[in-house]
């Protein structure tokens, strides 16, 4: 069947298209118009409406451990808890698995990267995956605190030895990709130290911080895999540590990609009586000046939310923030991590320049093909929070009133008053679906040109961004109508997307001994299989660049 979404405002920057045309869809995919006019057998007007490929979010916690922990911990939150009132903090986010297809989707997104997944748990993470409906999955294998890593780096083994190791474990996990979260910190933490920074060492192994990444880095780039290394610094959230942890971090990648993740939580100074300032404007500067580093911002907007991290140390140093006053800290093989619940307040200064300074870095970043779009749901925020923060990027003078309601004291520490610049409909298509798609390797989609999945998002214009992108007028999913008048009306199962990769088989052999030496089970325990998550077609496979 063709189906032609007629008449709308489309904004496609991957292709250089904003204007107004028509869109064509068959079988799931994007073509071109046909020869003959009037031949498609559905017409959707979408006269003056914004016509947008679906939206990816490269960073956002929605399954695995950690996520359920949460849920375990904040009963008080969840659907099913006995005594729940009709409302409650977060009670338009949803703790199950259904709730977080359908308000993704209502927004107008269609792929979520889960970011943080245990490759010792990943079979549990794409089980709660695929039964998320509506949107594709992806996820990101974490590496860096692992024994068998370490004692590669430690031991002085080639590079092809490590970059094998990188590929079976993306393989084994059905991963897209490498993420790396406070290299060493967990390992150093199991040994006691509480104060880690990018040369220090971990105790028993000899390698540093820094040499876990770099190794990290270049087996990722040398091995093909699309998305740089996702890094998660070291010292997140320590005023004055967490900006020259970035600094040092962003100095390091030395021209081969990396990504740094929840870059609002390394932008914090120590100037001020309070001993808490922004290193905003600094950062910004020195992205910008680093072509090959791309990050996502982590912004905080104010109400209750839970963090959530394999950042041991960290978590386990935040504990006293905890509000409500309860928190679950994990130590485990690897990456341990940690649930600390966190009430973020618009009148409080410490918090109220946490969202200043995400904003800073949101705009004065030049480059929106090189920032993009997080709260790292749900540390910063919860992911339903999206709208108001378009608002926030889009209209200066909903920032001022926001402005206008935080303490006076914030706007000494902040450039953000004195920002102007408005974000375009251009420049958000290029910061949700053009640039992440391209970052993830993806090539199917974040663009309408033809051949791509037909992932579109249509909105209504209005001058209330929050309004206009909080319910999209229409959403289609490979094809198919599943948002209409921001209301679900379908809801397929989307797929994982996991990267076509392959190891060298001496690594695999090795592995079956690791394995079987180590924990006294088969590394086939570790492997994702497709028949385990019932589902036809679960993957969706994603080329390596080599």
């Amino acid at each position: 069947m063709l189906t032609c979404l007629k008449g709308g405002h489309v904004v496609d920057p991957a292709n250089g298209i904003d204007e107004v045309r028509d869109i064509f869809i068959k079988d799931g995919k994007i073509v071109d118009a046909p020869a003959e006019a009037g031949s498609a057998n559905e017409t959707v007007d979408c006269s003056g409406m914004v016509v947008m490929a679906g939206a990816i979010d490269i960073h956002s916690h929605i399954a695995g451990g950690h996520v359920n922990t949460a849920r375990l911990l904040l009963p008080e939150w969840h659907r099913a808890f006995s005594a729940r009132p009709g409302e409650t903090a977060l009670s338009k986010v949803g703790w199950t698995t259904k709730e977080t297809g359908l308000r993704y989707a209502e927004m107008g997104f269609t792929t979520v990267v889960e970011p943080a997944m245990g490759p010792q748990a990943a079979l549990h993470a794409h089980l709660e995956l695929a039964d998320i409906p509506i949107i594709d999955k992806a996820t990101l294998v974490v590496l860096g605190n692992d024994d068998m890593l370490m004692s590669m780096i430690r031991d002085g083994e080639s590079d092809e030895a490590i970059a094998d190791y990188v590929l079976w474990t993306v393989d084994a996990s059905k991963a897209l990709g490498v993420k790396c979260i406070n290299a060493g910190g967990s390992a150093a933490f199991k040994e006691n130290v509480r104060s880690y920074a990018f040369d220090t060492e971990v105790p028993d192994y000899g390698v540093s911080s820094r040499q876990i990444l770099k190794t990290l880095q270049k087996a990722v780039t040398d091995a093909g895999i699309p998305h740089p290394l996702h890094v998660h610094c070291n010292n997140l959230g320590v005023p004055g540590a967490s900006a020259d942890a970035a600094e040092a971090t962003i100095r390091a990648s030395e021209g081969m990609p990396l990504h740094l993740a929840h870059i609002q939580f390394y932008g914090y100074g120590i100037e001020g009586r309070r001993g808490f300032s922004s290193k905003g404007e600094e950062l910004a500067r020195l992205i910008n000046e680093n072509p090959d580093v791309t990050v996502d911002i982590g912004q905080v907007m104010f109400g209750q939310t839970v963090t959530i991290s394999s950042d041991e140390m960290r978590q386990f140093a935040g504990r006293a923030q905890a509000s409500p006053g309860k928190s679950i800290i994990m130590d485990q093989e690897a990456n341990g991590g940690g649930v600390v619940p966190m009430n973020y307040k618009e009148k409080s200064f410490f918090n109220a320049l946490q969202w200043a300074i995400g904003l800073e870095l949101f705009l004065l970043i030049e480059d929106p093909s090189r920032v993009f779009f997080t709260t790292d749901h749900p540390n910063g925020a919860p992911f339903t929070t999206y709208p108001d923060i378009f608002a926030l990027l889009m209209d200066r003078n909903v920032r001022e009133k926001w402005i206008e309601a935080l303490p006076k004291s914030v706007k000494k520490w902040t450039s953000l008053p004195e920002i102007e610049r408005e974000y375009t409909l251009a420049e958000i298509a290029t910061m949700t679906r053009a640039a992440p798609a391209k970052l993830l390797g993806t090539r199917d989609r974040g663009h309408l040109g033809s051949g791509a999945t037909a992932d579109i998002s249509v909105y209504r214009p209005n001058d209330d961004k929050a309004k206009m992108f909080g319910a999209a007028a229409y959403l289609f999913k490979d094809g198919v109508k599943v948002v209409e008048n921001g209301a679900v009306v379908a809801k397929p199962y989307g797929r994982a997307l996991t990267l076509k990769t392959h190891s060298d088989a001496k690594m695999g052999s090795r592995l079956d001994r690791y394995f079987d030496e180590a924990y006294g089970l088969q590394s086939r325990w570790f492997k994702v299989e497709g028949s385990a998550l019932r589902r036809e077609t679960p993957f969706r496979e994603v080329p390596c660049l080599s």
